[in-house]
Protein backbone atom coordinates (compact mmCIF):
# COMPACT_ATOMS: atom_id res chain seq x y z
CA UNK A 1 0.00 0.00 0.00
CA UNK A 2 2.88 2.34 -0.23
CA UNK A 3 2.46 5.85 -2.18
CA UNK A 4 4.58 6.14 -5.10
CA UNK A 5 4.06 9.73 -5.57
CA UNK A 6 3.39 12.71 -3.40
CA UNK A 7 0.04 13.11 -4.01
CA UNK A 8 -0.90 9.64 -2.92
CA UNK A 9 1.06 10.41 0.76
CA UNK A 10 -1.42 10.80 3.89
CA UNK A 11 -0.38 12.84 6.78
CA UNK A 12 2.75 15.15 7.81
CA UNK A 13 1.09 18.35 6.49
CA UNK A 14 2.71 20.30 8.63
CA UNK A 15 6.30 19.52 5.89
CA UNK A 16 4.17 18.67 3.28
CA UNK A 17 1.52 21.01 2.68
CA UNK A 18 1.07 23.11 0.20
CA UNK A 19 4.10 25.93 -0.40
CA UNK A 20 6.13 23.84 2.52
CA UNK A 21 9.54 23.40 2.31
CA UNK A 22 9.63 20.09 1.64
CA UNK A 23 7.12 20.60 -0.83
CA UNK A 24 8.75 22.98 -2.50
CA UNK A 25 12.26 21.14 -2.77
CA UNK A 26 10.78 17.73 -4.02
CA UNK A 27 8.87 19.64 -6.68
CA UNK A 28 12.05 21.47 -8.06
CA UNK A 29 14.08 18.81 -7.40
CA UNK A 30 16.43 21.11 -5.57
CA UNK A 31 17.07 18.36 -2.60
CA UNK A 32 20.04 18.67 -0.54
CA UNK A 33 20.49 15.92 1.70
CA UNK A 34 17.46 14.88 4.35
CA UNK A 35 17.57 13.54 7.93
CA UNK A 36 13.78 12.00 8.49
CA UNK A 37 13.40 11.62 12.22
CA UNK A 38 10.12 10.51 14.01
CA UNK A 39 8.44 7.06 15.26
CA UNK A 40 8.54 4.04 13.74
CA UNK A 41 5.58 3.40 11.04
CA UNK A 42 4.84 7.86 10.08
CA UNK A 43 6.44 7.35 6.60
CA UNK A 44 10.07 7.84 6.86
CA UNK A 45 10.76 5.20 4.00
CA UNK A 46 7.54 5.66 2.12
CA UNK A 47 8.25 9.43 1.72
CA UNK A 48 12.30 8.68 0.53
CA UNK A 49 10.65 6.56 -1.83
CA UNK A 50 8.10 9.03 -2.99
CA UNK A 51 11.05 12.00 -3.44
CA UNK A 52 12.94 9.55 -5.04
CA UNK A 53 10.45 8.84 -7.80
CA UNK A 54 9.13 12.43 -8.11
CA UNK A 55 12.87 13.55 -8.81
CA UNK A 56 12.96 10.47 -11.22
CA UNK A 57 16.25 9.39 -8.77
CA UNK A 58 17.72 5.61 -8.87
CA UNK A 59 16.51 4.77 -5.35
CA UNK A 60 19.59 2.90 -3.20
CA UNK A 61 18.49 1.69 -0.08
CA UNK A 62 21.03 0.68 3.03
CA UNK A 63 20.27 -0.15 6.57
CA UNK A 64 22.83 1.24 9.06
CA UNK A 65 22.68 -2.18 11.24
CA UNK A 66 24.04 -4.28 8.13
CA UNK A 67 26.26 -2.15 6.28
CA UNK A 68 29.63 -1.26 6.79
CA UNK A 69 32.02 1.53 5.17
CA UNK A 70 32.55 -1.16 2.23
CA UNK A 71 29.09 -0.81 1.59
CA UNK A 72 28.68 2.86 1.77
CA UNK A 73 32.29 2.92 -0.52
CA UNK A 74 30.72 0.88 -3.56
CA UNK A 75 27.38 2.34 -3.46
CA UNK A 76 29.07 5.87 -4.00
CA UNK A 77 31.42 4.16 -6.55
CA UNK A 78 28.17 3.61 -8.56
CA UNK A 79 26.22 6.45 -7.74
CA UNK A 80 28.89 8.14 -10.11
CA UNK A 81 29.21 6.34 -12.52
CA UNK A 82 25.10 6.11 -12.79
CA UNK A 83 25.58 9.89 -13.68
CA UNK A 84 28.06 10.03 -15.59
CA UNK A 85 26.94 7.51 -17.48
CA UNK A 86 22.84 8.47 -17.90
CA UNK A 87 22.42 11.45 -16.09
CA UNK A 88 20.58 10.34 -13.68
CA UNK A 89 21.32 11.31 -9.43
CA UNK A 90 21.29 8.69 -6.97
CA UNK A 91 19.13 9.05 -3.87
CA UNK A 92 20.70 7.03 -0.89
CA UNK A 93 18.16 5.87 1.82
CA UNK A 94 20.04 4.73 5.09
CA UNK A 95 17.52 3.49 7.64
CA UNK A 96 18.55 3.75 11.36
CA UNK A 97 21.49 6.21 10.01
CA UNK A 98 21.57 6.64 14.04
CA UNK A 99 22.92 3.35 13.78
CA UNK A 100 26.12 4.66 12.43
CA UNK A 101 29.03 5.22 14.26
CA UNK A 102 31.15 8.60 13.20
CA UNK A 103 33.86 6.83 11.22
CA UNK A 104 30.81 5.34 8.86
CA UNK A 105 29.62 8.80 8.93
CA UNK A 106 31.88 10.31 7.96
CA UNK A 107 32.72 8.21 4.92
CA UNK A 108 29.48 9.98 3.50
CA UNK A 109 30.87 13.61 3.43
CA UNK A 110 32.55 13.91 0.23
CA UNK A 111 30.05 12.45 -1.89
CA UNK A 112 26.91 14.42 -0.24
CA UNK A 113 28.92 17.90 -0.07
CA UNK A 114 28.62 17.03 -4.62
CA UNK A 115 25.01 16.65 -4.04
CA UNK A 116 25.13 12.74 -5.54
CA UNK A 117 24.11 10.82 -4.15
CA UNK A 118 21.55 12.64 -1.93
CA UNK A 119 21.11 11.06 1.49
CA UNK A 120 18.22 10.58 3.02
CA UNK A 121 18.56 9.25 6.50
CA UNK A 122 15.92 7.73 8.73
CA UNK A 123 16.27 7.52 12.05
CA UNK A 124 13.60 7.31 15.45
CA UNK A 125 16.07 8.83 17.69
CA UNK A 126 16.90 12.91 18.16
CA UNK A 127 19.36 13.27 15.26
CA UNK A 128 20.98 16.55 16.62
CA UNK A 129 22.26 13.65 19.44
CA UNK A 130 23.23 10.76 17.51
CA UNK A 131 24.11 12.52 13.93
CA UNK A 132 27.80 14.16 13.72
CA UNK A 133 27.14 18.07 13.42
CA UNK A 134 29.41 17.88 9.78
CA UNK A 135 26.64 16.12 8.26
CA UNK A 136 23.41 18.00 10.67
CA UNK A 137 24.80 21.11 9.08
CA UNK A 138 24.62 20.12 5.78
CA UNK A 139 21.01 18.43 5.99
CA UNK A 140 17.89 19.72 6.42
CA UNK A 141 16.01 17.85 9.23
CA UNK A 142 12.37 17.08 8.96
CA UNK A 143 10.60 15.98 12.06
CA UNK A 144 7.85 13.20 10.97
CA UNK A 145 4.73 13.15 13.61
CA UNK A 146 2.75 10.00 14.25
CA UNK A 147 -0.32 10.18 12.12
CA UNK A 148 -3.62 11.53 13.30
CA UNK A 149 -6.43 8.87 13.80
CA UNK A 150 -8.18 10.63 10.59
CA UNK A 151 -5.20 9.84 8.46
CA UNK A 152 -4.67 6.34 9.54
CA UNK A 153 -8.45 5.86 9.19
CA UNK A 154 -7.41 7.32 5.36
CA UNK A 155 -4.71 4.82 4.55
CA UNK A 156 -7.11 1.66 5.70
CA UNK A 157 -10.05 2.55 3.52
CA UNK A 158 -7.77 3.19 0.87
CA UNK A 159 -6.36 -0.48 1.46
CA UNK A 160 -10.02 -1.82 1.89
CA UNK A 161 -11.40 -0.68 -1.43
CA UNK A 162 -7.68 -0.97 -3.55
CA UNK A 163 -7.99 -4.70 -5.63
CA UNK A 164 -4.67 -4.50 -6.77
CA UNK A 165 -2.77 -3.74 -3.79
CA UNK A 166 -4.44 -4.11 -1.10
CA UNK A 167 -8.12 -6.07 0.31
CA UNK A 168 -11.01 -4.55 -1.71
CA UNK A 169 -11.10 -8.64 -3.53
CA UNK A 170 -12.08 -9.75 0.04
CA UNK A 171 -15.06 -7.34 0.02
CA UNK A 172 -15.24 -6.19 3.36
CA UNK A 173 -17.81 -4.73 5.49
CA UNK A 174 -15.80 -2.86 8.67
CA UNK A 175 -17.67 -1.62 11.91
CA UNK A 176 -17.60 1.87 12.15
CA UNK A 177 -16.41 1.07 15.95
CA UNK A 178 -13.21 -1.33 14.84
CA UNK A 179 -11.92 1.36 12.23
CA UNK A 180 -12.10 3.65 14.88
CA UNK A 181 -10.49 1.36 17.46
CA UNK A 182 -7.69 0.42 14.62
CA UNK A 183 -7.15 3.90 14.10
CA UNK A 184 -6.58 4.82 17.41
CA UNK A 185 -4.84 2.36 19.45
CA UNK A 186 -2.11 2.31 16.29
CA UNK A 187 -0.61 5.18 17.94
CA UNK A 188 -0.23 6.92 14.75
CA UNK A 189 1.74 3.97 13.35
CA UNK A 190 0.38 3.13 9.84
CA UNK A 191 2.32 -0.03 9.40
CA UNK A 192 0.72 -0.98 12.37
CA UNK A 193 -2.58 -0.34 11.44
CA UNK A 194 -2.11 -2.35 7.89
CA UNK A 195 -0.68 -5.13 9.43
CA UNK A 196 -3.60 -5.30 12.25
CA UNK A 197 -6.23 -5.03 9.44
CA UNK A 198 -4.85 -7.69 6.77
CA UNK A 199 -4.80 -10.06 10.00
CA UNK A 200 -8.28 -9.34 10.63
CA UNK A 201 -9.61 -9.78 7.03
CA UNK A 202 -7.58 -12.85 6.14
CA UNK A 203 -8.53 -14.66 9.38
CA UNK A 204 -12.33 -13.61 9.27
CA UNK A 205 -14.18 -16.15 7.14
CA UNK A 206 -16.78 -14.49 4.99
CA UNK A 207 -20.64 -14.58 5.46
CA UNK A 208 -22.72 -14.15 2.57
CA UNK A 209 -19.87 -13.42 0.60
CA UNK A 210 -18.37 -10.34 2.62
CA UNK A 211 -15.81 -10.12 5.42
CA UNK A 212 -17.58 -8.79 8.52
CA UNK A 213 -14.73 -7.38 11.04
CA UNK A 214 -16.20 -6.06 14.27
CA UNK A 215 -14.79 -4.60 17.25
CA UNK A 216 -13.83 -7.66 19.09
CA UNK A 217 -12.10 -8.59 15.87
CA UNK A 218 -10.37 -5.19 15.55
CA UNK A 219 -9.00 -6.17 19.15
CA UNK A 220 -7.69 -9.01 18.93
CA UNK A 221 -5.84 -8.27 15.33
CA UNK A 222 -4.21 -5.71 17.23
CA UNK A 223 -3.38 -7.68 20.32
CA UNK A 224 -5.10 -5.02 22.29
CA UNK A 225 -7.90 -4.08 23.98
CA UNK A 226 -10.40 -1.51 23.91
CA UNK A 227 -8.72 1.54 26.61
CA UNK A 228 -10.54 4.62 27.29
CA UNK A 229 -8.13 7.33 27.03
CA UNK A 230 -8.65 9.94 24.59
CA UNK A 231 -5.13 11.49 23.41
CA UNK A 232 -6.42 15.69 23.68
CA UNK A 233 -9.59 15.22 25.91
CA UNK A 234 -11.10 14.49 29.65
CA UNK A 235 -9.48 11.07 29.76
CA UNK A 236 -6.49 12.52 28.68
CA UNK A 237 -5.82 14.95 31.30
CA UNK A 238 -8.20 13.32 34.18
CA UNK A 239 -5.48 10.62 33.90
CA UNK A 240 -2.56 12.44 33.81
CA UNK A 241 -3.93 14.31 36.97
CA UNK A 242 -4.68 11.49 38.75
CA UNK A 243 -0.94 10.32 38.02
CA UNK A 244 0.90 13.56 39.71
CA UNK A 245 -1.71 13.62 42.65
CA UNK A 246 -1.56 9.99 43.27
CA UNK A 247 2.73 10.55 43.46
CA UNK A 248 2.17 13.89 45.92
CA UNK A 249 -0.27 12.10 47.95
CA UNK A 250 2.23 9.41 48.55
CA UNK A 251 0.40 6.70 47.31
CA UNK A 252 2.58 4.86 45.19
CA UNK A 253 0.06 1.75 43.89
CA UNK A 254 -2.32 4.19 42.71
CA UNK A 255 0.33 5.85 40.49
CA UNK A 256 1.81 2.96 39.32
CA UNK A 257 -1.87 1.88 38.10
CA UNK A 258 -1.90 5.33 36.40
CA UNK A 259 1.30 5.16 34.86
CA UNK A 260 0.37 1.51 33.27
CA UNK A 261 -3.17 2.96 31.99
CA UNK A 262 -1.33 5.52 29.99
CA UNK A 263 1.39 3.28 28.83
CA UNK A 264 -1.14 0.52 27.72
CA UNK A 265 -3.38 3.01 25.85
CA UNK A 266 -0.26 5.14 24.20
CA UNK A 267 0.66 7.83 25.65
CA UNK A 268 3.61 9.40 24.71
CA UNK A 269 6.44 8.38 27.26
CA UNK A 270 8.16 11.31 27.26
CA UNK A 271 5.11 13.18 28.00
CA UNK A 272 4.71 10.75 31.24
CA UNK A 273 8.61 11.66 32.26
CA UNK A 274 8.38 15.64 31.88
CA UNK A 275 5.09 15.26 34.76
CA UNK A 276 7.53 12.59 36.63
CA UNK A 277 10.62 15.21 36.81
CA UNK A 278 8.04 18.11 37.56
CA UNK A 279 6.46 16.27 39.97
CA UNK A 280 10.14 15.63 41.55
CA UNK A 281 11.15 18.80 41.98
CA UNK A 282 7.60 20.82 42.43
CA UNK A 283 6.27 17.94 45.38
CA UNK A 284 9.69 16.56 46.67
CA UNK A 285 12.08 18.67 46.26
CA UNK A 286 14.46 19.37 48.98
CA UNK A 287 12.93 16.85 50.93
CA UNK A 288 14.94 14.40 48.89
CA UNK A 289 16.94 16.37 45.92
CA UNK A 290 17.63 12.51 44.72
CA UNK A 291 14.47 12.54 43.13
CA UNK A 292 15.02 15.00 41.02
CA UNK A 293 18.13 12.79 39.92
CA UNK A 294 16.55 9.55 39.42
CA UNK A 295 13.90 11.74 37.89
CA UNK A 296 15.95 12.74 35.47
CA UNK A 297 17.37 10.09 34.85
CA UNK A 298 14.11 7.88 34.22
CA UNK A 299 13.44 10.32 31.20
CA UNK A 300 16.63 9.90 29.55
CA UNK A 301 17.43 5.98 29.97
CA UNK A 302 13.31 5.82 29.19
CA UNK A 303 14.31 7.92 25.60
CA UNK A 304 17.10 6.34 24.95
CA UNK A 305 15.47 2.65 25.60
CA UNK A 306 12.39 3.40 23.92
CA UNK A 307 9.10 1.44 24.40
CA UNK A 308 8.57 -1.37 26.34
CA UNK A 309 11.52 -1.10 28.42
CA UNK A 310 11.12 2.01 28.97
CA UNK A 311 8.00 1.30 31.34
CA UNK A 312 10.93 0.08 33.84
CA UNK A 313 13.19 3.22 35.18
CA UNK A 314 9.57 5.18 34.65
CA UNK A 315 8.06 3.23 37.27
CA UNK A 316 11.44 2.75 39.42
CA UNK A 317 11.25 6.96 39.27
CA UNK A 318 7.03 6.81 40.15
CA UNK A 319 7.29 4.60 43.07
CA UNK A 320 10.46 6.54 44.96
CA UNK A 321 8.72 9.89 44.28
CA UNK A 322 5.54 8.41 45.61
CA UNK A 323 7.37 7.15 48.76
CA UNK A 324 10.02 10.21 49.44
CA UNK A 325 8.92 12.61 51.96
CA UNK A 326 7.30 16.13 50.12
CA UNK A 327 8.29 19.81 50.51
CA UNK A 328 7.06 22.32 47.92
CA UNK A 329 9.10 25.37 50.04
CA UNK A 330 11.45 25.41 46.32
CA UNK A 331 8.19 25.60 44.13
CA UNK A 332 6.50 28.11 46.72
CA UNK A 333 10.17 30.33 46.98
CA UNK A 334 10.15 30.87 43.13
CA UNK A 335 6.65 31.29 42.60
CA UNK A 336 6.96 34.05 45.35
CA UNK A 337 10.33 35.57 44.03
CA UNK A 338 8.53 35.55 40.44
CA UNK A 339 5.68 37.87 42.13
CA UNK A 340 7.51 40.21 43.58
CA UNK A 341 9.77 40.59 40.46
CA UNK A 342 6.77 41.18 38.95
CA UNK A 343 4.81 43.56 40.87
CA UNK A 344 7.81 45.54 42.99
CA UNK A 345 10.45 47.62 42.44
CA UNK A 346 13.26 45.78 40.82
CA UNK A 347 16.08 45.84 43.47
CA UNK A 348 19.42 46.57 42.67
CA UNK A 349 22.48 44.43 43.18
CA UNK A 350 24.61 45.65 45.48
CA UNK A 351 28.19 47.02 44.52
CA UNK A 352 29.99 44.43 46.50
CA UNK A 353 28.82 41.58 44.84
CA UNK A 354 28.80 43.16 41.23
CA UNK A 355 30.92 42.18 38.66
CA UNK A 356 34.90 43.62 39.29
CA UNK A 357 37.09 41.26 36.87
CA UNK A 358 37.16 44.38 34.20
CA UNK A 359 39.55 47.20 34.44
CA UNK A 360 38.00 50.65 36.03
CA UNK A 361 35.26 48.45 38.11
CA UNK A 362 37.22 49.22 41.25
CA UNK A 363 36.96 52.78 40.05
CA UNK A 364 33.51 52.44 40.10
CA UNK A 365 33.06 50.41 43.59
CA UNK A 366 32.64 47.38 42.14
CA UNK A 367 33.22 44.59 44.17
CA UNK A 368 34.65 46.81 46.87
CA UNK A 369 33.69 45.21 50.37
CA UNK A 370 32.81 41.84 49.53
CA UNK A 371 33.84 38.74 51.61
CA UNK A 372 34.75 35.60 50.38
CA UNK A 373 32.46 33.42 52.38
CA UNK A 374 35.78 30.23 52.41
CA UNK A 375 38.18 32.72 54.00
CA UNK A 376 36.08 32.69 57.13
CA UNK A 377 34.96 29.89 60.17
CA UNK A 378 32.09 27.67 58.95
CA UNK A 379 32.87 28.87 55.06
CA UNK A 380 30.45 31.39 56.13
CA UNK A 381 30.48 35.29 56.49
CA UNK A 382 27.10 37.89 57.31
CA UNK A 383 27.20 40.40 54.21
CA UNK A 384 24.13 41.86 52.43
CA UNK A 385 23.33 40.13 49.37
CA UNK A 386 19.91 41.82 48.87
CA UNK A 387 19.47 45.60 49.74
CA UNK A 388 15.99 44.76 51.15
CA UNK A 389 15.02 42.04 53.41
CA UNK A 390 13.58 39.58 51.74
CA UNK A 391 11.95 36.04 52.36
CA UNK A 392 10.98 33.38 49.78
CA UNK A 393 12.44 30.29 50.74
CA UNK A 394 11.12 28.72 53.59
CA UNK A 395 12.57 24.93 54.42
CA UNK A 396 10.19 22.29 56.14
CA UNK A 397 11.11 19.79 58.64
CA UNK A 398 10.61 16.99 56.18
CA UNK A 399 13.47 14.76 55.29
CA UNK A 400 16.60 16.12 54.03
CA UNK A 401 15.12 19.82 53.98
CA UNK A 402 14.98 19.52 57.61
CA UNK A 403 19.17 19.21 57.61
CA UNK A 404 19.01 22.49 54.98
CA UNK A 405 16.40 24.62 57.81
CA UNK A 406 18.70 23.21 60.59
CA UNK A 407 22.08 25.11 59.11
CA UNK A 408 19.78 28.10 57.48
CA UNK A 409 18.81 28.12 61.43
CA UNK A 410 22.23 27.98 62.64
CA UNK A 411 23.52 31.20 60.64
CA UNK A 412 20.93 33.29 62.10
Amino acid sequence: MRPAFLKEFVGQRHILGPGKLLTRAIESDKLSSLVLYGPPGTGKTTLAVVISNETKSFFEPLNAVSSNVADIRKVMEQAKRRLEAKGQKTLLFIDEIHRFNKAQQDVLMPDVENGNPVLIGATTHNPFFSIVSALLSRSLVFELKPLSEADVQAILKRALEDEKKGLGRYRVEIDKEALEFLAKVSDGDARRALNALEIGVVTTKPDKGAVHLTREIAEESIQKKAVVYDADEDQHYDTISAFIKSMRGSDPDAALYYLAKMLYAGEDPRFIARRIVICAAEDVGNADPQALVLANAALQVSEFVGMPEARIPLAQAVVYIACCPKSNAAYAGIEKALKDVEENKTLEVPDALKDAHYQGAKKLGRGQGYQYAHDHEKHYVKQEYLPEKRRYYAPTEQGYEKKLKEYLDSLS
